[in-house]
């Protein structure tokens, strides 16, 4: 007797399995990352809310109460330091939710009758959804504004190096959020010379205040660069700009200015405040570029004393900004000068860009998944 198909039990067959069904909404929900590989990113997570919130709480006072005493001020500084960072309808709603919890089985009886049975479980989760949706979707209008200025950022550095005659540069940066302070830069003022300006700076703060004014300064390095001014008068005007949009020396700027001259391989430079570039001869031994003085914002009429350097081929120079030492592990220790010291005294012979890739893979190992505390930028200079 043949058979006959029966559409119900083909269109049952087609359908996914309830574990099929599961392991897809899984997929969907994890993007494919391993228990292990989530559970780290929650610990550092963790880490960075609690230090965020944290910064809130009077730890001194705190310390000076008794050990019982102590979680429980904590909770509380914790609580206040979430609440005050809500919208005040967002607060009350908080409070509402949390009322309605805590009184989610309560129950009122006189004898054997029962005058209130309160259930509003479903009431406090309803708050909560509500307000991780309001927040949520804060969050995600914030994060689509910055990733706008991310790409306009993007625009303002170079995205592949210059060509150098004898010399080759790398430069790699990581932002802390979406946009960063930090600022680097190798270019040719005027096209005709072979005159290069190589720069790296590092405005004080993070996120959308310090990258404004790292595209300032870059408008204003570029400007003045272009029309041919010395290290020496570049370095003067940039201070000059950068105290009059300082607020007071608040919003200063550490930065090492550079002009390098391929017919004779010296490189002549100011450091304003910025972290000592570290030149490594051929020979293994090391040197640091500290001429110079104090960073951009604070005092318009500093003074900046020159520096210079004779490159030798196989020597390399390495521009960094702070974020780079002070990364931490999950144990909260910094990587620390002597660490990337010792990692730059390490660097195989190879290129630029292999020698950039053998320093970040340092501190990235060093780093493990803690999260990135401040932006890091490297610039790597290899006379040929």
């Amino acid at each position: 007797m043949s058979s006959t198909s029966n559409p119900a039990a083909s269109a049952y067959r087609g359908r996914p399995s309830l574990g099929g069904r599961a392991r897809a909404f899984w997929q969907r929900v994890s993007e494919g990352r391993q228990i292990d590989d989530l559970w780290t990113h929650f610990v550092a997570d963790a880490r960075a809310s609690y230090g965020f919130y944290g910064r809130d709480v009077d730890w001194e006072q705190i310390n000076k109460l008794s050990r019982w005493r102590r979680p429980f001020h904590v909770a509380k500084e914790f609580f206040w330091a979430l609440l005050l960072k809500m919208t005040p309808a967002r607060r009350v709603l908080l409070i509402i939710g949390l009322v309605l919890m805590m009184f989610s089985a309560f129950t009122l009886r006189i004898g054997n009758q029962t005058f209130l049975d309160i259930k509003s479980e479903t009431f406090a989760s309803a708050i909560f959804v509500l307000l991780l949706s309001l927040e949520l979707a804060d969050k995600v209008t914030m994060k689509r504004d910055l990733e706008i200025a991310r790409e306009i950022q993007a625009w303002l550095v170079p995205s592949e190096p210059p060509k150098v005659e004898g010399a080759a540069i790398a430069f790699a940066t990581r932002p802390q959020n979406s946009v960063a302070g930090d600022y680097y830069d190798a270019f040719y003022p005027d096209p005709s010379s072979q005159r290069l300006m190589l720069a790296i700076a590092d405005v004080a703060g993070k996120s959308v205040p310090a990258a404004l004014l790292m595209a300032t300064l870059q408008a204003s390095l570029r400007t003045i660069a272009g029309e041919g001014a010395s290290v020496a008068e570049l370095v003067t005007r940039l201070n000059r700009y950068a105290c009059a949009h300082s607020l007071d020396g608040r919003r200063f700027t550490t930065a090492v200015i550079a002009e390098y001259d391929p017919a004779s391989r010296r490189i002549a430079y100011v450091n304003a405040g910025h972290n000592l570039p570290i030149l490594r001869r051929a020979n293994g031994t090391t040197e640091t570029l500290g001429q110079g003085g104090l960073p951009f914002g604070i005092e318009a009429t500093a003074i900046y004393e020159m520096g210079a350097a004779q490159l030798e081929p196989g020597d390399v120079l390495i521009f960094f900004t702070d974020g780079v030492v002070e990364a931490f592990d999950e144990s909260g220790h910094e990587f620390g000068n002597q660490r990337w010291l010792d990692a730059i005294r390490a660097l195989p012979a190879s290129g630029a860009q292999e020698s950039l890739l053998f320093l970040m893979r340092r501190v990235d190992e060093f780093v493990g998944a803690t999260r990135q505390a401040d932006d890091i930028t490297c610039m790597v200079f290899c006379s040929k």
